[in-house]
């Protein structure tokens, strides 16, 4: 008999025994073990959403033009009374008149409002000064940068509707500038340029005839929306009210809760891509449009009725790490910041605003923002985000769409996530109950048993 095998043997049976039965039933609380968690799972605090928030803002304030310049001699141009010499955005890494960007400058207003720090309102409110100072001084034929001419003569509603609602926004909130011209074209340009299926649907003949695209709520309708709020007149109102219902009876998928990308009428069969950010642009769309419509509307109880299934389909599919995939309901392809930023705002918002539950859905809003915090890397990056993305009727399309850091489409979400998450954690308290996050209720012991 090998006695020193034996001895050896025992005592790491034994050694073995001792610290396993450390962690039994009988000798300690299992359920209150630290799990492996991909994602921190806590509560967030104002103060580190604050610390994201400030990456991001000194990020695209360094990264994102704030002046022109002469598009010869790139000499910055501060006379715009002087306005005959060609010009052009200074060098920048996005894009100031495009819709991502009209996402942007609303995320910069109101990470302003939820901090209390002016520098995020003055991103916005210099740079659509800038804008508007352009149009109003320019000749076209001076103005050599091909997005602002777009943004004058918009070809899409990709050039219109999130910089419209964003420019009135602003104006509500203390900007000076002359923003009138700009939005009157912009909203021109929605309600009787655009193409339009017969019924009155906003839509594009690419890339197939009479195509819908899922995005063009966002594009259209809360543009729509505060210009009925600006003007009074309720025709934009009821214009936005029949694009949410007429996009939702064709797109929206009922059994699961969730919207497909795109729609062509001539299809006899309609292939169901769920695509995250897609669904991301409709969910916020019906909070935005929610903000201003009035609750005497017709179409009020209609529209909050189709953000309630819609909330309550996207958290069906939320990931383990809080993230959202690339395809909805496809696990298989990858987890995508930008879409999860937009649920996290959209649903905080929802619940800020009494649209939904707050103890059924904060938890959820709390883990998705989690996860996007961290996808923003020390440099104010946004990491993880889809590029912009066409029309596609096979997986791969999506399943292999390129992720950058100079995707625009994220930084817009991650600042209204970030800023209306702080909104929620100022008007509630959570707290941990059981190693789950669970909303405290005022009066209530739920604390950690």
């Amino acid at each position: 008999m090998n006695y020193k095998l034996t001895i050896i043997t025992l005592f790491a049976f034994g050694v073995f025994s001792v610290a396993n039965a450390q962690k039994t039933d009988a000798t300690a609380p299992l359920h209150l073990m630290q799990p492996d968690y991909p994602t921190p799972y806590v509560i967030p605090q104002k103060e580190n959403i604050k610390a994201v928030l400030d990456r991001v803002y000194n990020f695209l304030d360094k990264n994102s033009a704030s002046k022109i310049v002469d598009a010869n001699t790139k000499a910055e141009i501060t006379d715009y009374k002087k306005a005959n010499q060609d010009i052009v955005f200074e060098p920048g890494a996005f894009r100031l008149t495009s819709y991502e960007w009209g996402v942007t400058y609303a995320g910069m207003l109101l990470a302003s409002k939820a901090t209390g720090e002016k520098y995020f309102a003055d991103y916005s409110n210099k740079r659509i000064q800038l804008i508007a100072d352009i149009a109003a001084n320019y000749n076209e034929k001076n103005i050599k940068d091909k997005d602002m001419l777009k943004t004058l003569h918009p070809e899409a509603l990709d050039f219109a509707g999130a910089l419209c609602a964003a420019f009135i926004k602003a104006k509500k909130e203390g900007l000076k500038a002359n923003i009138d011209p700009l939005v009157n074209n912009y909203i021109d340009f929605i309600s009787n340029k655009q193409f339009r299926l017969k019924d009155g649907t906003l839509a594009r003949n690419r890339p197939q005839d009479n195509t819908l695209w899922l995005d063009d709520m966002f594009m259209s309708v809360p543009a729509l929306a505060q210009m009925g709020n600006y003007t009074g007149n309720a025709k934009y109102y009821d214009d936005a009210v029949k694009q949410v219902n007429q996009f939702s009876e064709r797109m929206f998928n009922t059994q699961k809760g969730i919207y497909m990308h795109g729609w062509v009428e001539s299809m006899q069969v309609h292939p169901q891509f769920h695509w995250a950010r897609a669904n991301g642009w409709a969910v916020m769309t019906m909070v935005e449009l929610l903000e201003v419509l009035p609750k005497n509307h017709p179409g009020y109880p209609q529209v909050l009725a189709q953000l309630q299934k819609h909330i309550a389909g996207l958290v069906q599919y939320q990931d383990g790490t809080g993230f959202w995939h690339q395809l909805l309901d496809r696990n298989d392809s990858y987890l995508e910041t930008s879409a999860t930023a937009i649920y996290a705002y959209s649903i905080a918002r929802a619940i800020n605003r009494g649209y939904v539950d707050k103890m059924t859905y904060a938890p959820a809003v709390l883990l998705a923002w989690n996860a996007v915090a961290s996808k923003v890397n020390d440099k104010g990056q946004v990491e993880g985000t889809c590029v912009g993305t066409g029309m596609g009727f096979d997986p791969a399309f999506y399943y292999y769409r390129p992720v950058s850091v100079f995707a625009a489409h994220g930084y817009g979400p991650v600042l209204l996530a970030g800023s209306e998450v702080i909104m929620l954690l100022k008007d509630s308290e959570f707290v941990i109950n059981d190693s789950s996050i669970q909303l405290k209720i005022p009066g209530k012991n739920n604390l950690l048993k």
